[in-house]
């Protein structure tokens, strides 16, 4: 417990720290606990330290840890790349899905939030690409395809646009692959206002997302330390 508050405090420290060298409010910047791998009982200790957010990237594991902690109030974020069989057990959690890359996953979530009763709230994720001869690309719909996505987003029943997403390229400078997404962000949100959030920037970058305009940072090891096990193959647009 106590190194985990000594986590928080540190990457909360560092989320004010570049929001104001970027002349931003801190209040603007949300952290999102990215809580993969790590056991419920992690979540419920930082929950009692006052966060709120926490991310998965499986949904088997996200399903199984928000049972055991149903009595939290927190809100649950799905940041790995979501398979249309789980986007009714996905949709009925009430989690915020930030991978949204195509057309027939984003069909299934809205046939997913008609039949929950209610909007599921999604973001685009944006493939940011890579320099030449980089290792793969993190996941997500080529940039010159988010403003139709989102078009059928907005005009989906079952769901709501938030915004976007993006995982810097591996190999490369964080900092324009992230003014690239908000540069792109701006344009989404010129034809959908209500498309406000950014998510981007992890353990690693965060200070350059947040510099970007990030108003959610996906944090997994500064909060938790090194995963105890190893990456899945399910886990390519690792978002921590």
């Amino acid at each position: 417990m106590a190194g985990l508050e000594d986590n928080l405090r540190a990457v909360r420290a560092r989320i004010d720290a570049a929001a104001r060298a970027s002349g931003r409010d801190p209040a603007e910047v949300a952290l999102l606990a990215v809580s993969k791998t790590w056991p419920a009982a992690d979540v419920r200790a930082l929950a009692a330290l006052g966060q709120r957010a926490f991310g998965e990237n499986r949904a088997q594991e996200l399903l199984a840890k928000a049972a055991e902690v149903g009595d939290l109030d927190v809100r649950w974020h799905f940041v790995g790349q979501l398979q249309r069989n789980k986007a009714a057990a996905v949709a009925r959690l009430g989690a915020v899905v930030h991978t949204v890359d195509r057309e027939s996953l984003a069909l299934a979530l809205d046939r997913a939030g008609e039949q929950a009763g209610r909007p599921v709230d999604v973001l685009l994720q944006v493939d940011l690409g890579g320099a030449a001869g980089a290792t793969a690309a993190r996941g997500g719909a080529a940039p010159d395809d988010v403003r139709v996505l989102a078009d059928l987003v907005d005009r989906s029943p079952g769901l709501r646009l938030r915004g976007l997403m993006a995982v810097a390229p591996r190999d490369e400078d964080p900092g324009p692959a992230f003014d690239r997404l908000a540069a792109l962000a701006d344009r989404v949100r010129a034809d959908h206002p209500e498309a406000v959030e950014l998510s981007a920037g992890m353990s690693g970058d965060l200070e350059d997302a947040i510099a970007a305009g990030a108003t959610i940072v996906r944090v997994g090891t500064a909060l938790f330390g090194d995963r105890p096990l190893p990456c899945d193959r399910e886990q390519v647009s690792s978002a921590t």
